[in-house]
């Protein structure tokens, strides 16, 4: 049996957080005869979370057949210091705690930060075995080019150099954006070939599980009567809503009473959102607040148009895109209208929705319109292609991927 360590800090167990990505890897892998065992921090970001509140250094649970190892780690809110401390804490303690299992056959590895690549490349030299380094977001760039971090600063120097460390060392390297080639590339001196793709993507089975077993009860969602524009997710700057309901702005005032953005979700713009849409009299946007995660899909399958919404960043997103809801939306079976310009474009590719390009509020608000009015084999042929779209990243297929990579680097 082949044993695999998964070293992530924001490993969430399948019954809290938000980030399934390896949750849903390791049961995978489990299920077909790997033993898994995940090292996470104890808490779980963006929420209260903590699960170890004394001095003990470690927990474990077990949830769909894989080991989770819980590493104490102090609690945080927000982006500052006690963050950092964080991310410090589970740095220094994951590499005591691991020598306290054994051994492993392969270590793999998740981003963000790029401690966690560090603590897990300690542990793979250690025990000299492979490791698999896997980049979810690129730091510091994404920093970079959203003007939080000077490109010379001290910090991004130092983050760039760990970044090229580790995909000089690392055995293999899996980006879940498109045009990781690309980055790896630009960087100069690494070995093109070790660079895999493997994006987020949807468990289709427990998807569709979720739109029959649990029912959202929402006026809205059931009317007939009301072109839905359905969001989902996290309310914050990177989301770029304000934009979006400025758009609806001008829908209204164009006399479309009938189309409605219903946004389902939390985060600090929330509150602010909804004073301006009060201010200026939007009536045609409703703030219906966090969900929990089981709902969504029964939630997205309600709707008539989907939107995806990013901060304008072409320099971020010439390598690709790999949002979580993408592939929620792509399962969903409904069209998706998008903001965000981007290479390796995933609703260009499928012909599942389109991407404003020109983006401005008026170009927005008549893509919505022109949706709103499709003919109804035209958009039952956009709901067509959403579908076959998930099929190419349902995590059965993505695990194939992930099982192939590791047997690379044991081979």
């Amino acid at each position: 049996m082949k044993k695999v360590w998964i070293i992530n800090h924001y490993g969430d167990p399948p019954d809290v957080g938000r980030y399934r990505r390896h949750a849903i890897f390791a049961k995978k892998l489990a299920q077909r005869g790997y033993d898994v065992k995940m090292f996470t921090a104890s808490t779980i970001h963006t929420t209260d979370i903590n699960f170890i509140n004394d001095k003990t250094p470690y927990l474990i649970k077990n949830y769909d057949g894989v080991e989770y190892v819980f590493i104490r780690t102090n609690s945080y809110k927000g982006n500052g210091i006690d963050r950092v401390k964080n991310m410090i804490n589970y740095y220094l303690r994951v590499q005591k705690v691991a020598k306290k299992f054994g051994k492993c056959d392969v270590i793999y590895s998740s981003s963000p930060h790029s401690l966690t690549w560090l603590a897990a490349e300690h542990i793979a030299n250690r025990l000299k075995v492979p490791h698999i380094a896997e980049t979810r977001d690129l730091w510091p760039k994404t920093f970079v080019a959203m003007g939080k971090m000077k490109e010379n600063s001290i910090p991004a120097r130092i983050l760039y150099k760990i970044e090229k460390h580790i995909y000089k060392n690392a055995d293999r390297l899996i980006f879940t954006m498109p045009g990781g080639k690309d980055y790896v590339k630009s960087l100069g001196g690494i070995d093109l070939n070790k660079v895999k793709y493997i994006n987020n993507g949807i468990d289709i089975e427990e998807f569709n599980k979720n739109i029959k077993e649990n029912k959202f009860s929402d006026e809205d969602l059931e009317r007939e009567d009301i072109f839905k524009v359905v969001f989902t997710g996290s309310i914050g700057k990177s989301n770029n809503l304000k934009r979006v309901i400025d758009s609806f702005k001008i829908i209204q005032d164009k006399g479309y009473k009938d189309i409605k953005l219903l946004v389902y979700g939390d985060g600090a713009d929330r509150e602010p959102l909804i004073e301006y849409a009060k201010e200026n009299n939007i009536e045609n946007v409703v703030f219906k607040g966090r969900v929990e995660k089981k709902y969504v899909p029964y939630i997205l399958s309600k709707a008539d148009l989907q939107l995806l919404s990013v901060i304008h960043c072409p320099e971020l997103y010439q390598y690709g895109m790999s949002p979580n809801k993408l592939f929620e939306y792509f399962a969903a079976g409904k069209p998706i209208i998008s903001n965000v310009e981007c290479n390796y474009d995933l609703l260009e590719k499928y012909n599942s929705g389109k991407t404003i390009d020109e983006l401005t509020n008026e170009k927005f608000a008549d893509g919505i319109i022109e949706f709103y009015n499709l003919p109804k084999e035209d958009y039952n042929r956009y709901c067509e292609n959403a579908l076959k779209a998930s099929k190419d990243f349902d995590f059965d297929l993505l695990t194939d991927k992930l099982e192939e990579t590791i047997n690379e680097v044991l081979s």
